[in-house]
């Protein structure tokens, strides 16, 4: 059975590298419309629905802009 996830990016830190968005299995992120304060577009979640935590994207990230969390679907059983 596959993790859920949430994934959060630290937009002063990310430098739009991009490297995470080629490295998530499941089309979870997407570069940001808008820029952040120094210029850079940096990546960002659009479905988080689709995360399964697998932490691809922490691994690759050379600016430790990201964070993943595997989120309890409550089947504690």
């Amino acid at each position: 059975m596959a993790f859920k996830g949430r994934v959060e990016i630290d937009r002063e830190r990310c430098k739009g590298c991009l490297l995470c968005i080629r490295s998530c299995p499941t089309d979870v992120l997407a570069v940001a419309a808008e820029p952040n304060s120094w210029g850079y577009y940096p990546a960002e979640q659009i479905a988080q629905e689709k995360c399964i935590a697998c932490g691809n994207c922490f691994a690759v990230c050379p600016d430790v802009a990201i964070t993943v969390f595997k989120i309890d679907g409550g089947n504690n059983a």
